[in-house]
């Protein structure tokens, strides 16, 4: 028989586990996002979350608490007699009534391999830490930040230039493959959950702006995972001259140089064709992308924006 499920998120990440959980026969009696928020060219247009947008094709009712602080909003959630709630990115901290509002409790999605990076940002902090495998882990829910009991695990190997916003889409769909296992086995009563281990725990915070300066007095591995974790967004950044002013401009895409920046002062170009010196080594920069402006391969970039060897950015 299929579980009655309510589903809870809010980002795009989300939506490929709605759509299993669906595809595979269960109720989705009700699908929890994030609100409309303001959009659209001038932010006067309120655009729905893609969870929301998700569910309404699927013909799923989309509820939109600001919070769950409303004695009302919880007692709509345990009203709906659900057997579990499954979380996956909802983008707030659910109080104990609600991770005890349904039959068999909360099952959430994580992107990381708990204990390492619990919290906002896990896929962000495990390619700017440098880390090589990752995964998606389901998670019975408890009242601490990740601190759940695991359910189930599924490893991704994370590849040398493999940017956040690549890694994000890999999980996506792992994730939406290993909760749909999940449920079933917890339809079945086969789901069996394990408790994190009490060391290795790794907190992985919210990106911050403070965060996405570029520092190239560090070493290259270290820059080059740095502007790949925060590749396409928030977008790592450095300040580049043109035609006397410093312009801020994104670096979509790196890759480590053969070049030995050494010998240079960090930020130095080593050549004509953006290899760059690092406190130790050099990296290449790929792709890059001025405010408001597309992103455009080094080469093109050079075209409009040539900067020689020798000189400096920040």
């Amino acid at each position: 028989m299929a579980l009655r499920i309510i589903f809870m998120g809010t980002p795009d990440f989300s939506v490929a586990t709605l759509k299993a959980l669906h595809a595979a026969g269960h109720e989705i009696i009700a699908t929890y996002s994030q609100p409309p928020r303001p959009g659209g060219r001038r932010g006067l247009d309120l655009q729905k979350s893609p969870v929301h947008q998700a569910a309404e094709d699927l013909r799923i009712e989309v509820r939109h608490p600001l919070n769950f602080r409303d004695q009302t909003d919880r007692e709509a959630f345990i009203a709906l007699n659900a057997d579990v709630a499954v979380v996956v990115a909802y983008g707030l901290l659910l109080p104990e009534a609600i991770l005890n509002g349904t039959r068999l409790g909360a099952y959430n999605g994580h992107a990381s391999l708990l204990p390492r990076w619990r919290g906002a940002a896990p896929i962000q902090r495990a390619i700017m830490a440098g880390d090589v495998e990752t995964g998606m882990m389901v998670m019975k829910m408890d009242k601490g930040l990740d601190t759940g009991p695991v359910a189930l695990t599924r490893k991704v190997t994370i590849g040398p230039d493999m940017t956040a916003g690549e890694l994000h889409d890999a999980l996506s769909l792992v994730g939406a493959e290993a909760m749909a296992e999940a449920m079933a086995k917890l339809e079945a009563g086969e789901l069996s959950i394990i408790q994190q281990a009490d060391d290795g725990v790794l907190y992985a915070a919210k990106i911050d702006k403070a965060d996405t300066r570029v520092d190239f007095s560090r070493a290259a591995a270290d820059v080059h995972n740095h502007i790949r974790g925060l590749s396409p967004f928030p977008g790592a950044w450095t300040e580049i001259e043109v035609n006397g002013k410093p312009e801020r401009v994104k670096l979509i895409a790196s890759r480590l140089a053969e070049k030995e920046g050494a010998l240079a002062a960090p930020g130095t170009a080593l050549d004509d064709h953006l290899t760059i010196a690092c406190g130790t080594g050099a990296v290449s920069l790929v792709r890059l992308q001025k405010a408001g402006r597309k992103a455009l391969s080094a080469e093109d970039f050079l075209r409009g924006t040539p900067l020689p060897k020798g000189t400096v950015i920040a």
